[in-house]
């Protein structure tokens, strides 16, 4: 479990436990209840990681709502959109493995995280890593109800795929841009999973792929 699911249960816990002591049982009720949401909310599940060397994985559980080719600079990426629910797990994974080389935070709006606007819109934060000769980009966006985003690594932190790297708070998204050359592995409506869902496999790089097989070689 995420640590604040620990701050915000047992706070309210003991609120519970104080109001019902102070006033009737009854009032204890709500704030249990919220006290079990939050416990439950803040849920960080162990998943197994996909180990192809061309595989990028999901960033975020949720739905896939939109599966798009855009403009970034002068480049064409493939962009994958994630909506995250209330009720998904809302812990946040790299993915690919790699060197963080940018991660900037961006102030916005708080729109609805389904709305098209929100990818530019929205307040969130982007990270750009780069790995095997792929730069991939993930936004974590807030959306209507959330309104803190959190990512722990630093500049030059290097991550491995499926790696949890910080998680938003309540219903949001989660934006992937990388390499229109990839081969998508979802469509929309698909629900997929961070860290264990294939969202796509990346062209690999020549040197990668000598190296694969040099080891298929040897082995036999």
């Amino acid at each position: 479990m995420v640590r604040d699911g620990y701050y915000y249960g047992l706070a309210l816990i003991a609120a519970g436990i104080l109001l019902g002591w102070l006033t009737h049982p009854v009032w204890a009720i709500l704030p249990i209840l919220l006290a079990c949401f939050f416990l439950w909310f803040f849920r960080d599940p162990e998943r197994a990681i996909p180990q192809d060397p061309d595989a990028l994985v999901s960033p975020a559980d949720g739905k896939v709502t939109d599966i798009s080719t855009v403009v970034v600079g002068q480049e064409k990426r493939l962009r994958v959109s994630i909506f995250l629910s209330v009720v998904d797990v809302h812990v946040n994974r790299s993915p690919i493995g790699g060197v963080v080389r940018d991660v900037r935070y961006q102030r916005g709006k708080f729109l609805d995280a389904r709305s098209p606007d929100c990818a530019d819109l929205n307040e969130q934060n982007i990270v750009t890593v780069e790995g095997d000769g792929q730069t991939v980009v993930f936004k974590q966006i807030a959306g209507l109800l959330a309104r803190r985003i959190v990512f722990y690594p630093k500049v030059g932190d290097r991550l491995v795929r499926g790696q949890r790297v910080g998680l938003i708070k309540f219903g949001s998204r989660t934006d992937v841009l990388f390499d229109a050359g990839a081969r998508v592995n979802v469509k929309v409506g698909d629900r997929v999973k961070g860290g264990a869902s294939i969202v796509a496999y990346l062209p690999l790089q020549p040197a990668l792929t000598a190296a694969g097989n040099a080891s298929a070689e040897r082995a036999h």
